[in-house]
């Protein structure tokens, strides 16, 4: 009696179980991939009960990031500003702007005004704002641009691969401590012999960086490095107390 399949369809079951085994593959390398904080949460763009323009009040009208988050520098966990903070300027300063009525709310009844946190680090994580800022690190590198955002978005995944570069190789990211909280800042602007005179250089220089036209992050950053003893935990314990 003759096959009443051809021959060739004696392949497809294997062919089947290899097709399927290269889709489950695919599937679970682009959910490794892009189920990251990287693509899920970066442009996060809340819409908040006042709109603040940071754009504004930090770029054009030179408020420090300090002047509202006052505990950056002191505490584990930074602030956002608290109604006494925007009325010092807003009983004077567009008082009568409807948008701003959430604030003068706040003010009359004594109740906060009721941010929405963008920046939200989960509780068996520790993370140190001020270790961080009185160690050379700026808000620009964890919160991005934040001095030219019109309305503050998540710029930054602030995932464990993300922190442990940071820790794995802290030069990429050190800037002179006088210029943490100044977002525009970039390597070519520091003064090479000043810089020296202040920090020094690192022990293995090749060649004497005070006669440099300019420094590179890297040799800023490693010099810094070397001067402030910074050497991160890349261990569980580092952040999971």
């Amino acid at each position: 009696m003759a096959n009443f399949f051809p021959r060739w369809t004696n392949w497809i079951p294997l062919k089947l179980v290899i097709c399927g085994i290269i889709t489950v593959c695919g599937l679970t390398a682009a959910t490794w991939y892009y189920a990251t904080p990287k693509y899920t949460k970066i442009g996060y763009e809340p819409v908040q009960p006042v709109p603040f323009p940071h754009d504004i009040h930090v770029s054009q009208l030179g408020m420090d990031c300090r002047y509202c988050h006052s505990f950056v520098e002191m505490a584990a966990q930074s602030n956002v500003p608290n109604t006494q903070t925007c009325m010092n300027c807003h009983t004077q300063v567009q008082k009568d702007n409807p948008k701003l009525e959430p604030v003068r709310a706040s003010w009359k009844t004594g109740n906060p005004v009721e941010w929405v946190w963008i920046y939200r680090t989960v509780d068996y994580v520790y993370y140190n704002h001020a270790a961080h800022v009185n160690r050379g690190i700026s808000c620009f590198s964890c919160h991005g641009p934040v001095n030219h955002m019109s309305t503050v978005y998540l710029a930054k995944p602030h995932s464990m691969a993300w922190c442990l570069d940071c820790h794995r190789h802290p030069e990429n990211f050190l800037r002179p401590d006088d210029q943490v909280f100044n977002l525009d800042w970039k390597p070519d602007d520091v003064k090479p012999a000043e810089f020296v005179a202040k920090y020094g250089q690192p022990h293995d220089a090749r060649e004497d960086f005070s006669k440099k036209k300019k420094l590179t992050q890297s040799e800023i950053g490693q010099t810094l490095k070397e001067h402030w003893n910074i050497n991160p935990p890349t261990n569980c314990q580092g952040c999971h107390r």
